[in-house]
């Protein structure tokens, strides 16, 4: 199954890397352990998600969500917090949270929310298959079916095809699509984002997905609808 890309802002790190280890059978999962670094890994724009604390050193959960949501970043943000009271909870979700986990939790229903959530957003389907015209993308297997026939989609490129199937008309810039998909500390370069696009419209070509698949030149690329 593809991985999908999970931001956890906690700074006590016992509970950060207990998350985070029950979550990296699906999940590669991004820690930073104050406001300041969360905000700056939210701010790139490449996760599926992000799980928040409230009580953060530098800057707090609810200012740092606020700043996102007013950059128009709208990362799906589940928010993970001793405050029980409900006038948090409602200003939690005034000011832009998708849900609320009281701690302490159990990991389990963190992960049913998890995937609730990314089921709710596009990002995950219920049947793991994405379905573009007649392009079919199961993510269990990492099989890509054009008209019923098996086409072959190797590593970066299978990981590409279902991050432009997820964000449609969403307009994805190299550097964003490079992050993402190759990581801040790959030794190649953003131009890499050309040449597996190449390849991968040479694989798929004369259909619904290509033709749709615009290049917006010196930014990036968007799939229409």
């Amino acid at each position: 199954m593809v991985m999908i890309k999970l931001l956890l802002v906690e700074d006590d790190v016992e509970l950060s890397n207990s998350v985070t280890d029950f979550l990296e059978s699906f999940a590669d999962v991004t820690q930073t352990f104050d406001g300041e670094d969360g905000l700056y890994e939210a701010e790139q724009g490449i996760y599926d998600m992000i799980l928040l604390d409230l009580m953060l050193p530098e800057l707090n959960g609810f200012d740092l969500l606020k700043q996102l949501r007013e950059k128009g970043i709208s990362t799906p943000v589940l928010i993970l917090t001793a405050k029980e009271g409900l006038n948090d909870k409602m200003h939690g979700f005034e000011i832009g949270a998708d849900d609320y986990l009281t701690k302490p939790f159990y990991l389990d229903e963190l992960k049913a929310r998890i995937m609730a959530q990314l089921k709710r957003t596009g990002k995950l389907d219920t049947d793991n298959i994405l379905v573009y015209g007649d392009l079919k993308v199961n993510l269990s297997n990492q099989e890509v079916r054009l008209d019923g026939k098996l086409v072959d989609l190797l590593g970066k490129e299978f990981d590409l095809v279902v991050y432009l199937l997820q964000n449609q008309n969403v307009i994805l810039p190299k550097e964003q699509i490079f992050d993402r998909i190759w990581g801040f500390d790959s030794d190649t370069t953003v131009t890499v984002v050309e040449v597996y696009m190449s390849k991968i419209r040479k694989k798929l070509k004369e259909t619904e997905f290509t033709e749709k698949l615009q290049t917006l030149r010196n930014v990036g690329y968007i799939l229409k609808q």
